[in-house]
């Protein structure tokens, strides 16, 4: 008899672990999977364009079920784990459906992290992580009119976006004056607010929202500072959290997020996790890159092949708004013994900041011309000298050479 691999979470990161361990050995378990989502596997990281009406939720599918069977796959989709006993070995389902396991992987995500201001339950109010988000935020397109969008990152200005392509009065609403602050330097930040601008988006910048009002449903928010905005829909995108009750509650080591070795292993040797429910050396994790690896290195292991090792590398940021071209990676704000190269042509909208430490590049913000964005990323990630093509680096790998 086969042994049992049972896997909690039917996201992005738990599939391609299971991908990746299916082309190691298609053999070697029994598999079952677990998801909180009534669907296949699809890609998250393409809500954006599903929302902006550019794809179909068909068009985002990563997995179907025709897939898990064509596998050997169990799948219990819009059925999540609700206890894990490591003792006896069995995880049970909130349908009452128990599993035994030999090997366990926790791929449970994270959570969106809504702010607790009062209002924050009314109808009207949701968040940006998944299908049934989507499909609530293109109700209340096609019923509402005025949105706001809590929030100036990634996420925020993607929701933004699609709801402004949906035909709402979108108002972005961001506590920091720069938008993108994970990402980008001020002066890009000031380029891309002028760009969504002139679409049509409005935003509130340095605003503490302190409560949204509503009696039945949400009508307005309101901050710390006594002003208010009308809304009939409110998105929430201030970031996101680890999804760890479950491996807490089953006593998995977990600090901001799941502890996990250089292999994915948890500090139960029978437990692995991968993805945004992971913390490896202190780090967390959002996006698909540092993902793809550890999907990759986990499923050696879980194949018996354990001669690879996690090791964490920078990883680009992209803006998925058509029409808008912003690319970011590594450190591009810099420090004490750093220096900045910098290019800017305000009239074709281009604007890039290359960020030195010594003769090797540890950060870029690129802004209307991305083309080189990989370029700089595989520099960054090699360590490389650039010390003999310092004068050229801003030009591309052409004049560079």
């Amino acid at each position: 008899m086969k042994p049992s691999l049972v896997v909690i979470g039917n996201g992005m990161a738990g599939m391609r672990t299971v991908e990746e361990l299916l082309a190691l050995d298609r053999e070697m378990y029994d598999i079952t999977v677990f998801g909180a989502e009534p669907h296949g596997n699809y890609n998250r990281i393409l809500l954006s364009p599903v929302l902006a009406g550019e794809k179909s939720v068909d068009d985002i599918m990563l997995n179907t079920r025709a897939w898990y069977e064509e596998n050997g796959i169990t799948l219990h989709a819009g059925d999540p784990v609700v206890h894990i006993d490591r003792q006896r070995r069995i995880v049970r389902a909130q349908s009452g459906h128990a599993v035994r396991y030999d090997r366990l992987l926790l791929a449970t995500g994270s959570k969106p992290f809504i702010l607790p201001v009062p209002g924050h339950e009314l109808p009207g109010v949701v968040a940006f992580r998944d299908i049934a988000d989507v499909a609530n935020m293109l109700q209340a397109a096609r019923d509402h009119q005025r949105a706001v969008v809590i929030g100036g990152g990634l996420l925020g200005l993607e929701a933004a976006n699609g709801l402004l392509k949906q035909g709402m009065d979108v108002t972005v609403v961001h506590s920091s004056d720069v938008l993108m602050n994970q990402q980008l330097d001020k002066p890009a930040a000031q380029m891309l607010r002028r760009a969504l601008e002139a679409r049509g988006l409005r935003f509130l910048m340095n605003a503490q929202t302190a409560a949204i009002a509503g009696p039945d449903r949400v009508t307005a928010v309101r901050f710390q500072d006594g002003s208010e905005i009308a809304a009939d829909l409110v998105v929430m995108t201030a970031g996101v959290r680890p999804n760890i009750a479950l491996a807490q509650a089953a006593g998995l080591h977990a600090e901001r997020a799941i502890v996990v070795d250089d292999t994915l292993q948890t500090y139960d040797p029978r437990v692995y996790a991968v993805g945004e429910c992971v913390q490896h050396r202190r780090a967390t994790f959002g996006l698909v890159a540092p993902i793809w690896e550890q999907a990759k290195v986990c499923a050696a292991h879980l194949a018996g092949a354990g001669h690879r090792r996690y090791v964490q590398q920078a990883s680009p940021t992209r803006l998925k708004v058509t029409g808008i071209e912003l690319y970011s990676v590594g450190d591009f704000i810099g420090g004490e013994g750093t220096e900045d190269l910098v290019l800017r042509d305000a009239r074709r909208g281009v604007y890039k900041r290359l960020v030195l430490d010594g003769p090797r590049l540890i950060g870029a913000v690129l802004y209307g011309d991305v083309q080189d964005g990989p370029w700089y990323f595989d520099l960054i990630g090699r360590g490389a000298d650039v010390g003999a093509m310092r004068h050229q680096l801003l030009f591309g790998p052409k004049l560079a050479a």
